[in-house]
């Protein structure tokens, strides 16, 4: 009596493409980058990306390069963030203060690109700046300002990353709606609107910022 040997499924060990956009949080097909193929990207790729002439700011997800979503309106934000957040750190020296190509390693296999990030001198080895391109470092204050292509799932992604890697609080930004979610770990959140002050909590006693002041800058015209 014969045995046929059954070849197996290889269907079943590819990931579709519906799939993986599920796993990155729904988000936009064409901010994932094919080349590497997906599951193949690692951090040199995301440096590559950084330095091409067309310079592209790549999140790097268990081996997927994800392009970072930020139009003018969310640059403008971020840059008056750091420059709010500069003149608090900078006078007290409480650390550094980057920019939304700030790459950080959370741990190996994940590198995520805050758009504005605190890290203070005590999470830095040797209280030194970084000189690696990528280095891993958990900033104490996390940064993101919501772009069109940005979904929940994809937040809820970041925010769960974040806090993994011991994140002590993260700002989520909301240019539309002109509102800040403050998340301090723990499923805790509190929604700020236009009238509320965003302070710095535990992490920067002492800073404070009227969100009108900030969104205000949306307005500003010549």
């Amino acid at each position: 009596m014969s045995t046929v040997l059954q070849e197996p499924d290889v269907r079943e060990e590819i990931e579709t493409l519906a799939e993986l956009v599920e796993r990155l949080g729904g988000i936009p097909l064409d901010r994932i980058r094919f080349h590497p193929a997906p599951g193949t990207a690692t951090e040199k790729d995301v440096i590559t990306a950084l330095e091409a002439p067309r310079k592209r700011i790549c999140e790097l997800i268990d081996g997927v390069l994800v392009e970072k979503a930020m139009g003018y309106r969310e640059s403008v934000l971020a840059s008056l963030l750091i420059e709010l957040l500069n003149a608090w750190v900078r006078p007290r020296n409480l650390g550094l203060v980057s920019s939304p190509d700030g790459t950080l390693r959370l741990w190996a296999g994940r590198v995520r690109i805050p758009d504005v990030a605190f890290t203070s001198w005590d999470r830095m080895p040797g209280r030194k700046r970084p000189t690696k391109p990528i280095p891993e470092l958990s900033p104490d204050l996390a940064v993101e300002v919501l772009s069109e292509s940005n979904t929940y799932g994809e937040m809820q992604l970041k925010l769960a990353d974040y806090f993994a890697a011991s994140v002590r609080l993260v700002w989520i930004v909301d240019p539309e709606l002109r509102t800040v979610e403050v998340h301090a770990g723990s499923g805790q959140m509190t929604l700020l609107r236009q009238d509320d002050t965003l302070d710095g909590g535990a992490v920067l006693p002492g800073f404070a910022v009227p969100l009108k002041d900030l969104f205000a800058e949306l307005d500003r015209q010549g």
